[in-house]
This record gives C-alpha cells, structure tokens and sequence, in this order.
C-alpha cells in the first residue's frame, strides 16, 4: 500500500489522501480567498468521505466530470451535507475559475453515492479479494456523521482519523473507537493546544452573552454552519437564551433532525431548535435584529461570506455590541484578521471593530491531550501527522516518546 498527499499535509484544509492511485481519502478545499484545492485531480477507482464539512468534502463532484463515475461511500448524514455545501459554493463561485464543479456534477452525486452506518464493513474496487480494500466507517466524534476511515488492503490496515474528538459535546459524542492498524494517519489542528473544559467555556459564553444583552448590547455569534451552529442552540438552550439563527445552518439543523441516530440527544435538539428564532432574511429584518438587543447565531464562522457580513456593520462601532468568536479562524480569513487585529474588511473598507471581540474554544477537535490519548493506542503503529499548522513539530514530539512518526509534506508519495 502506498498513499499520496493531494491536500492537507502541513496545512488546515482541502484534505486529499490517495492510496496506491485507486481509493480517494476525502477531496476537499482549502477556506481561502481566492479558495484552494487538491494539488491534482486524480481518477480514482472509489472515493471515501470522512465527514460533511468544506476542507474534507468541498470539491467530491468535480471528480464526476466527463465519463467518470467512481462509487463515493460516505455516512447518511454527510452525503446530505456534502449537497448543502456544494450548492453553496455554487452559489458563491459558480460559473467561475474559482468552482471545479457545476450543478450537472452535483446531480451525479446521487448516481454514485452509497450511504453507511458505522461499523459496518464494505467493499471497495472489487474487494481485498480483487485487488481493492475492505472499507469501515467508525465514529469519530467530530460532527454528525463523521467517521475514522479503516482500510485494509489484506496485508496493511490504514487508520485515516479524519477530524475527531475524544471528549462528548451536547451534539455528539466523543469518539471511542480504536480499531487495530499499522498505519494511523492522524489529524493534529490542535496538537499545541489545551482545551479548556467545555463546562467552563460555556458558561464564560453564556455569561458574555448574558451581561452584553443586559447593558444593552448585541452579541453575534460567527459559527460553522455544520456542528457549530447546532452545539451553540444546545448550549443558549441550556442556558435559557432565545437566539436568533441566520444563514446555513437553518438548513443544516433541519437536515440533521433527520438522522436522530447520529446525534447524541435527538431531544434536546429539537427542543433547542424550538427555543430559537430562525431568521427569514427579509428585506430590513437583519438590521433592525442588529439592534435588537439580542444573540445572533450566523455563519459564516470565519466571517468570509454569508448573513454575519450583514450584522458586522451595523454592530461593529458600538463597544456595548460583542462579537463571540467560537471556532478556529484559518489564517487570511476575515475571522483571523478580526481576532488578532480587531479590524476587518468590510463593504470594500478595512475598518476597526469597537465592538468587544472574545474568542470562546468551542472546537469539535481533539486537543493535545485528547490527541496523546488516543495514539497511546498506536505506539506499534506507523504514524503520519497531517491537517494541522504544526506537524512537523507534533511528529517531532511524538518521536521523543517513542512513535515512528513524520509529518508528509504536500504531494509527497510514501510506501507504508
């Protein structure tokens, strides 16, 4: 067996791991302006999906262009994500240099697809017996639909992490699957990081949003679309707070109310959803919202595009008005430059932000910690670091304990 870095190694975005030029480990992009993808379009015999969000998933259907129609097997949950988000980046991109997909490849998608729960083997090119792979999806604890990816080829067996988390959050729970493997490709966002314990953090958010309605403030909310949006409702619920919920992940929350099996309290959704108030976006409403004195739930989390770009300006010169920051901000995104700089682009202008800005780590990665233990599992394994600012040092780390580990650099190709 031997795999490819087509994406993801040494950086945050557009996961691509080919293995020995026949099965596609996810095909994502790179959040970025103008966005980035995989180093190649390969052709592959199959391809598996880890999860439902842009850097794993983003470009799938331009690997349906022409007369190719490769099988992509993927949870339930994330084949109807991978939809939502496809459609988005048309609607952001399409039409241009800037989207490798049209609609007609988006359609394809449903001639391809097929759809597992977790745990339960399958087949690929034509099997170990022909030549391919015994494939199983296993829970990662990421977002709904996530999976560890484990392929054994009947000689090496290929751990691909995806993105994981090993402590519960209100909307999954966090992973405890660790199948044997010879080889652990390991994601490592925040393999320099300690989270703070998510009891703590949420009520510090609960509290920001609190005291900032109360002195006659607004708070908004920046959150992924997927996962984000939906850990937040659960806590504001939690916390007796009514937000308002604009953008995408409207969508997505509905969407994932009907996979009540991938969730860790289908209920405490529901009820969550019905504390919320979703927002129409009808001409005018989002200003007068901004005003309001209100929390305002909205993608998008990095602050590139989507309904926040239209609630910044009408909060941002108010320091009563609060921005809450609650996922990573890639570096060259908006949400990056707000957070270390306090200003942003906003309507052509870079302009500075007097609305109190807090970051809050409501990550649905592992950290550190989380990270250690889960590989103290694989210290027989084969280790290769990727998605993350700092692979090369984590790998390094994780040598001086004892793993065979290295952090692979962008298209490199190893033997395994």
């Amino acid at each position: 067996m031997d795999v490819e870095f087509l994406g993801g190694a040494r950086e945050v975005g557009r996961s691509a791991i080919l293995v020995d030029d026949s099965l596609l480990l996810d095909y994502g992009l790179l959040t970025a302006d103008p966005p980035r993808y995989p180093i190649r379009e390969p052709e592959p015999d199959a391809v598996v999906v880890s999860h439902g969000h842009l850097d794993h998933v983003g470009a799938v259907p331009a690997l349906l262009k022409g007369n190719r129609r490769p099988p992509i097997h993927w949870t339930p949950p994330t084949a109807d994500l991978a939809r939502v988000l496809a459609r988005d980046t048309l609607k952001l991109h399409g039409n241009s240099p800037l989207c490798p997909f049209s609609e007609e490849h988006v359609a394809r998608l449903g001639e391809v697809e097929v759809r597992h729960g977790y745990g339960e083997p399958f087949s690929v090119a034509e099997g170990v017996d022909g030549g391919g792979y015994e494939v199983t999806l296993l829970n990662a604890g990421h977002v709904p639909g996530s999976a560890h990816v484990l392929v054994d080829d009947g000689d090496t067996r290929l751990l691909y992490t995806g993105d994981f988390h090993t402590d519960d959050q209100r909307l999954v729970s966090g992973t405890t699957a660790r199948p044997d493997a010879d080889v652990v490709i390991c994601e490592s966002t925040y393999a320099d990081v300690t989270h703070e314990e998510r009891a703590a953090v949420e009520a510090r958010w609960a509290d920001r949003v609190r005291t900032t309605i109360w002195e006659g403030g607004t708070v908004v909310a920046p959150a992924f679309a997927i996962g984000r949006t939906q850990e937040l409702m659960l806590v504001a619920a939690a916390n007796d707070l009514s937000p308002y919920v604009d953008g995408m992940g409207k969508e997505v929350t509905r969407l994932l109310r009907r996979h009540p099996e991938f969730l860790r309290d289908p209920e405490a959704l529901r009820r969550a959803k019905g504390a919320a108030r979703f927002v129409t976006g009808r001409d005018g409403r989002r200003e007068r919202i901004a005003g309001d004195n209100a929390l305002v739930i909205t993608t998008s989390g990095m602050l590139a595009g989507g309904p926040v770009r239209s609630y910044l300006p009408a909060i941002r010169a108010n320091p009563t008005n609060a921005v809450t920051l609650t996922g990573y901000q890639v570096e060259g995104t908006p949400g990056r430059e707000l957070q270390e700089r306090g200003r942003m682009e906003l309507n052509g202008r870079v302009r500075p932000v007097s609305a109190r800005i807090d970051s809050f780590d409501f990550s649905a990665h592992a950290d550190r910690g989380g990270l250690e233990s889960f590989l103290d599992d694989y210290r027989d394994a084969r280790v290769l670091v990727n998605h993350g600012d700092r692979c090369e040092a984590f790998a390094e780390d994780l040598r001086a304990d004892g793993f065979d580990a290295s952090a692979p650099v962008l298209g490199e190709r190893m033997e395994l």
